[in-house]
């Protein structure tokens, strides 16, 4: 332990002179300071605890977060975060009665948590395992469960060097885990309270699409057509994507969502462009129907546009993560990604059954998107018989723990 705190002192050290020139980390850590004087008072509350990494994390708990409110509504749900891009656009989230960033992962401030808290259940959704906050949870009797999670053979609980990363997995009472080699890697280590209750994020998406609204700006522009959505787009997905909506065969209408919508990287975006385009924040009361190509410059819309969409391209997949391609599949669209998509199970499941496609350059990309338009209906009938398949992950938790652990008011 003396040397993973060690670790995690050199990490905030990191961070803080990072938040000198780097907006995220700067977020990151002014979200933290003072964060003692702003614990809410929950005195005779029982407090149930959520920790997500971020926002895909966040999607993966929220179904079992709602329908916890709803089966317990006098419980005080804590919802904490580690990145500012989970933070920032689920704080005002209406199903948790508190929201913040987790300290940074000392034993004083772990303590210092979990004692103001003391709560009596917490999750620790899909890949994070802070050692402090784990080990100080159990000595405080703590039911503690690992919600949506996913193991792989190179992670450090699996090595010579995870000792303490094992031990810490020992302290958790179950496990809910995506896929058949999540168990047998912890089986492999001795952890048998394991169950295979597969993606939550399949119920958040079935969830969203029951509550959804017309957009009507996006449903006028189209009218009777389908878009070409790209959602969550990085420099390196445009690089191949442009120079085809570029193309004067190209007809079809797009809407275009990049990961990061600040202006520098929208107006790189759309210099670039050779087609007629709006942006989602400049349109006024209506998108001019000569537009081909709308840009969402903005947080908020892409999981809705994709109603609109015949076919989608998600991004992520040429750096270090893959973003949402369970969004788009909810409406039935194909999608395609690029080459890195490793540590996604969703995507070697999408690739397997034929509705989910990698590329690696624009060459690939107009092959793949060629094959989509040929084969549209037969592929949007298989997105969504898969899709529907993998729903109720939710309920399986559930069931789990009221069959072993004491749920209550």
């Amino acid at each position: 332990m003396f040397i993973y705190n060690l670790g995690i002192r050199f990490y905030g050290l990191f961070l803080w002179l990072a938040s000198f020139f780097n907006p995220k980390a700067k977020k990151w850590v002014n979200g933290r300071k003072n964060w003692e004087s702003q614990l809410p008072n929950v005195k005779n509350k029982k407090v149930v605890w959520f920790h997500c990494a971020s926002l895909g994390e966040f999607e993966q708990g929220r179904p079992v977060i709602e329908e916890w409110k709803k089966r317990f509504p006098t419980n005080f749900i804590l919802v904490t975060f580690f990145s500012p891009s989970g933070y920032e656009i689920q704080k005002n989230y209406s199903h948790a009665d508190h929201i913040m960033y987790l300290p940074l992962d000392t034993p004083k401030k772990a303590k210092k948590f979990i004692t103001h808290f003391q709560p009596t259940t917490v999750f620790f959704v899909k890949y994070e395992f802070w050692l402090n906050y784990i080990f100080t949870a159990k000595k405080a009797n703590v039911n503690l469960f690992s919600l949506s999670a996913l193991f792989r053979p190179n992670q450090r609980f699996f090595k010579w060097y995870g000792k303490v990363f094992r031990r810490a997995l020992h302290h958790f009472d179950y496990f809910f885990v995506q896929n058949q080699a999540s168990q047998q890697l912890l089986n492999s280590i001795g952890v048998q309270n394991v169950k295979i209750t597969g993606d939550t994020r399949y119920d958040r998406i079935f969830d969203r699409i029951a509550e959804q609204k017309e957009n009507e700006l996006i449903k006028n522009w189209l009218g009777d057509e389908k878009a070409f959505v790209i959602g969550s787009s990085w420099p390196a997905d445009e690089a191949i994507i442009s120079p085809m909506i570029n193309n004067q065969n190209w007809t079809k209408k797009v809407i275009i969502a990049p990961h990061n919508v600040d202006k520098k990287h929208v107006k790189q975006l759309t210099i670039g462009l050779k087609k007629t385009y709006s942006c989602y924040t400049e349109v006024n009361g209506e998108i001019p129907k000569e537009s081909q190509i709308l840009v969402l410059d903005c947080i908020g819309v892409l999981a809705d546009a994709y109603k609109y969409g015949e076919f989608a391209y998600v991004g992520g997949a040429f750096g270090t993560g893959l973003h949402n391609i369970l969004e788009p599949a909810g409406f039935g669209l194909p999608v395609v990604f690029g080459p890195k998509f490793s540590k996604f199970p969703e995507a070697h499941d999408f690739i397997e059954r034929g509705i989910g496609f990698s590329v690696e350059s624009q060459t690939e990309l107009s092959s793949k998107l060629n094959h989509i338009e040929q084969h549209l209906e037969e592929l949007k009938s298989k997105v969504l018989d898969f899709t529907n398949q993998q729903k109720g992950a939710r309920n399986k938790v559930l069931e789990v723990l009221e069959q072993q652990f004491q749920l209550s008011e």
